[in-house]
């Protein structure tokens, strides 16, 4: 299940993206090979599915949280101990992980296309929704309401703490328990993830070389990611770091259904990737990319596929097929 809850508007944005099935009503195709007549009942004991090649991990957060991480590691990890390998971290990994690593596994084709690397998802807390969960460790700060329906997650603005949670805790554990290339570590996040992204560049960009920020919810609180972004331009000169902006081409004000009628995420894009460049940051270098004919829910696999063939590159000539 996927919860993109205020992702690309305050309003709109708080529905729920989800897949339902149900048990009493198979689908045709169910009914034509007779899926239906062996449906398991609750009290058969059938298990979930188990991905390959992966770890569930709990960590606890001193404050008294508890979140798990699930690593996706190569398939050929172990054939190579002295291999050290980039880490790709993902938030919203209830959606986000197993999507990676399909991508990596079938658009990888034994490291011709894409290099090996271990992929680390990110879940909400345990105990929480991912609404709940992401709307608070995602965003850096508590928004104004302008309407009593804007932003209805219990809590927002702990995205400082998530961040430094993430640092003194995440990353040292997969850097301690996996052979991992610290100096190849990546983010990649999607609306609010993208937002979270886009705050840990702007204020710890160390902890990352490189940033997927696929359609990033920078209206958020009237754009208060300027702010820290002016924060930080004022101490220093360098922000060394790969940037990946990405944004569906309906991301933006018009007519028909996939549009968006409250925020021009196309305009915020390109005004966040113009700041960013004024700078003349050392060590800075900002891709920006507008993915046509999709929109705040489609675009995030091809936003990924592209990013992943770009910033993790095989040994080559890349084969389709």
């Amino acid at each position: 299940m996927l919860m993109l809850a205020g992702c690309g508007s305050k309003h709109a944005g708080d529905a729920n993206l989800a897949a339902h099935g149900s048990a009493e009503a198979p689908s045709h195709a169910e009914r034509a090979v007779g899926v239906a007549s062996v449906k398991p009942t609750p009290g058969d004991g059938v298990t979930g599915v188990v991905l390959p090649d992966t770890e569930a991990l709990t960590v606890h957060d001193p404050v008294g949280r508890n979140y798990p991480i699930w690593v996706a590691l190569p398939a050929d990890y172990a054939a190579h101990p002295q291999q050290r390998y980039p880490v790709l971290y993902v938030t919203d990994a209830l959606y986000s992980f197993p999507l990676v690593r399909s991508l990596r596994n079938l658009v990888s084709q034994h490291g011709v296309n894409l290099e090996d690397f271990i992929l680390v998802g990110l879940p909400p807390q345990q105990g929480l929704t991912s609404k709940q969960s992401r709307s608070r460790d995602y965003t850096p700060s508590a928004p104004v309401r302008h309407a009593p329906d804007d932003f209805s997650a219990e809590e927002y603005g702990g995205a400082a703490h998530y961040r430094d949670f993430l640092a003194t805790t995440v990353l040292p554990m997969i850097d301690a328990r996996y052979r991992t290339d610290p100096a190849r570590r990546a983010f990649a996040g999607h609306s609010y993830g993208g937002l979270f992204g886009a705050y840990v560049l702007v204020t710890r960009p160390e902890l990352f070389h490189t940033y997927i920020l696929s359609s990033p919810s920078l209206w958020y609180d009237d754009h208060v990611i300027d702010r820290f972004e002016r924060d930080y331009a004022n101490d220093h000169r360098a922000l060394r770091a790969q940037v990946l902006l990405s944004v569906g081409s309906y991301e933006t004000f018009g007519p028909g259904p996939r549009y968006f009628h409250q925020n021009n995420m196309l305009l915020h894009n390109r005004d966040f990737a113009q700041r960013l460049r004024s700078r003349h940051y050392e060590g800075l270098k900002v891709e920006t990319s507008i993915i046509d004919g999709e929109d705040h829910f489609t675009v995030y696999p091809t936003v990924l596929t592209r990013a992943l063939i770009e910033i993790f590159p095989g040994t080559g000539p890349y084969v389709s097929g």
